[in-house]
């Protein structure tokens, strides 16, 4: 990636000629001496060379680096720690990291995975012979050589990336990677933790998932602290081995010398059936190909609520970590081949808040985000209004409508209405909730009926599907409110059916039993025009409904603990059931271990999206995964499709908003969090939406309009 406008054009004596990657405290350039010799340059950001802390640390990170000498890591070739901006040159070493190489290529397997695994021992020899502990191996420190893997970074690392966290400990390392004793004790880390990191990332390269691996950075550090480590697809004999590097306890981690015998015992060949497509692949010549390889109620009426994120009252630490590569930097484009962009009418960039002094009685749901009728108008959740109706252009407010206290995300908007809901003022406690139809335009409620509190309505090709007060009958209305149809739920169905639209037919989630852990889901086919009831097939027990793709219904099976009612933001599922409408067969897909995230169809893409950043592509035909990409921006919300940009475009709960490429997963560009976003900021999940191509998202009480470039 080339320079950026204000990044210095020589330092040291060196010129720099491009960008390598960039974390939160410094820049990685390309740097050239006069003879031509090639040196990755690390300059550091000005406002840390101003720290004398951080700058005593950068002189330890050079002198730990000079100490060390091997053929598995990168040598100092220059330094100036004390210079206006302290710099450091190594020995360029051509290559991708592990990181970026697994998230495009997928797992390693066979030969390249016993080359990585035996380099790395011999690295970590090297640098605890010099009397250093790394601190810091994880996939983005690993650089894929084409004579093996060298071990980089040496101290100096990502300090300001996650903006979430404030400053009350200094811990050094990226929890994912960590060693239980970084956390209880990082002052007295030995070189076993180094060995607890590599049985990490041993398993990252052999499966793509991380042994340990929360929502947040919180629960990962109290998974390494105190939960066994997630090792699904890691096959033997590299199961006992990472078994044994992963020990709680770093007296019975292996020494380097014992693993590497250990590790010679890792099987150069393919796997019989594995395809051959490696993360190694197109780095090092001549090395083996590898394969690619809202609260929480019952299940079935969970399966009809938005996903809460999980604010965890935790500890807050701050991570002096993760570095890598820049992706935030964005993708290199022709201005001339791309497509113009196309916005509402008089648009410019907006912010408006969806806060109000209003009172009334609280819907219980904090759904939060908007939905677009046309290009003129979006109407979106809000604190102390039901809905408000917001100009596209300008994010003036054209008309406000109830007095809810919490956010409630409209149910839809269609044919110039939006359906939402309104609570009465009334001491009825069998109504809590009713539908409302109000006029786009002004407005103005336009009709009114009770429905079931605990289950949301449905729009489908024709109508809104709902369920009455007392839960035993479907009911369906048109845009005018006139009921279509009436059909009492079949008795053996109980009365725990859940409505929902797949491909714009009316669909219902059913079980048997009132309690869903004494069955499996029936999937009910409810006619559009009378509502009659046909029973399509059983699905396993909180199978989430995903959408239409090809002729066929979509769901995904998760994998749930034991007593269990409800989903996360961060739930695991282990197949893809492709359910045919018409005679009830289900094509059960496979999907890889550690498949986990909220989960959404665009298109023919399914995208899970994890509390922790990282987001997975997966073929709704088939279920082969696509591309994973760590995003290092917690808390996304689900993904808006732009097909005139091939782009995929997120926010989260602090306004950042991101850019994917669709096709590779690649980060095109990011921005920085919203100010001051209000105080609901913690208890709503952030939305994004498409107006014409203008990007409307809302963080906290805060919606707001930018380009979608």
């Amino acid at each position: 990636m080339s320079l950026r406008p204000g990044d210095t054009e020589s330092i040291g004596g060196y010129a720099l000629v491009d960008r390598l990657g960039s974390g939160g405290m410094g820049v990685v350039y390309l740097g050239r001496s006069a003879s031509g010799r090639q040196v990755a340059v690390k300059v550091v950001h000005a406002q840390y060379a101003l720290d004398e802390e951080f700058r005593a640390r950068f002189r330890q990170e050079i002198a730990a680096a000079r100490r060390v000498s091997g053929a598995f890591t990168a040598p100092v070739v220059d330094a100036d720690p004390d210079a206006e901006l302290p710099w450091m040159a190594t020995l360029y070493v051509p290559g991708r990291t592990l990181a970026e190489a697994i998230q495009k290529d997928g797992p390693l397997s066979g030969r390249a995975l016993r080359t990585l695994a035996l380099g790395l021992v011999e690295a970590l020899r090297d640098i605890h012979q010099a009397g250093v502990v790394h601190r810091d191996l994880k996939p983005s420190n690993v650089l894929l050589a084409e004579d093996g893997p060298r071990v980089i970074d040496f101290g100096i690392s990502r300090a300001a990336d996650n903006q979430t966290l404030t400053v009350t400990g200094r811990l050094i390392g990226t929890p994912p990677f960590m060693s239980p004793e970084q956390f209880a004790a990082p002052r007295d880390v030995t070189a076993a933790s180094d060995v607890f990191s590599l049985g990490s990332l041993l398993v990252y390269a052999a499966t793509g998932n991380r042994p340990f691996d929360g929502a947040s950075p919180y629960l990962t550090g109290y998974q390494v602290m105190h939960e066994q480590p997630r090792l699904d697809g890691v096959s033997e004999p590299l199961r006992s081995i990472a078994e044994r590097c992963l020990d709680k306890d770093a007296t019975a981690r292996p020494q380097l010398a014992e693993l590497h015998g250990m590790l010679l015992t890792l099987p150069e060949e393919e796997d019989e059936d594995e395809t051959s497509t490696g993360a190694w692949a197109g780095t090092a010549a001549g090395l083996p190909r590898t394969a690619r390889p809202r609260r929480t109620r019952r299940l079935v009426i969970a399966l009809a609520t938005a996903l809460a994120v999980t604010t965890l009252g935790l500890t807050t630490l701050h991570w002096l970590s993760d570095g890598g590569t820049d992706a935030g930097t964005p993708a290199a484009s022709s201005s001339s081949s791309s497509p113009a962009t196309a916005l509402p009418t008089g648009w410019k960039p907006w912010r408006a808040s969806l806060l109000t002094s209003q009172t009334g009685d609280p819907l219980d749901y904090t759904q939060s985000g908007c939905l677009a009728g046309d290009s003129t108008t979006v109407y979106c959740a809000g604190t102390g209004a039901t809905v408000t109706a917001l100009d596209a252009a300008s994010g003036r407010v054209r008309w406000r409508s109830g007095t809810s206290p919490e956010t409630s995300l409209p149910i839809g908007v269609r044919d110039g209405r939006v359906y939402t809901y309104v609570k009465p003022d009334s001491d009825d406690t069998f109504i809590t909730r009713r539908l409302v139809a109000l006029d786009a335009k002004t407005g103005t409620r336009l009709w009114i009926h009770p429905i079931r509190d605990d289950t949301d309505p449905v729009l489908f090709d024709g109508g809104i599907l709902a369920m009455d007060v007392d839960a035993t009958k479907f009911v369906a209305y048109d845009a005018s409110g006139r009921r279509l149809w009436s059909a009492p739920i079949w008795s053996n169905l109980g009365n725990s059916c859940t409505p929902t639209a797949l491909g714009g037919a009316p669909y219902a989630l059913c079980t048997v039993e009132d309690d869903p852990s004494q069955g499996d889901f029936v999937l009910v086919r409810l006619d559009p025009a009378t509502g009659a009831q046909r029973k399509v097939a059983e699905l396993p027990t909180g199978a989430w409904p995903l959408g239409a793709d090809k002729g066929r219904v979509l769901f995904l099976a998760p994998k749930l603990a034991p007593e269990v009612f409800g989903s996360s933001p961060d739930q695991l599922y282990t197949a893809l059931d492709r359910v045919n409408p018409s005679t009830g067969a289900i094509e059960r897909i496979a999907l890889p271990a550690g498949t986990r995230g909220t989960a959404t169809l665009v298109k023919d893409v399914i995208y899970l999206v994890r509390p922790n950043g990282t987001v997975t592509a997966f073929r709704a035909a088939d279920g082969k995964r696509l591309w994973q990409r760590e995003t290092d921006t917690e808390n996304l919300s689900t993904p808006v499709f732009s097909a005139k940009f091939d782009r995929l475009y997120f926010s989260n709960q602090f306004g950042r908003l991101l850019a994917l490429d669709r096709s590779t997963g690649a980060v095109e560009w990011r921005t920085s969090a919203l100010a001051n976003t209000g105080d609901s900021t913690d208890d709503t999940t952030p939305y994004v939406l498409l107006v014409k191509d203008a990007l409307v998202a809302v963080a906290g009480d805060t919606a707001f309009s930018v380009r979608p470039r």
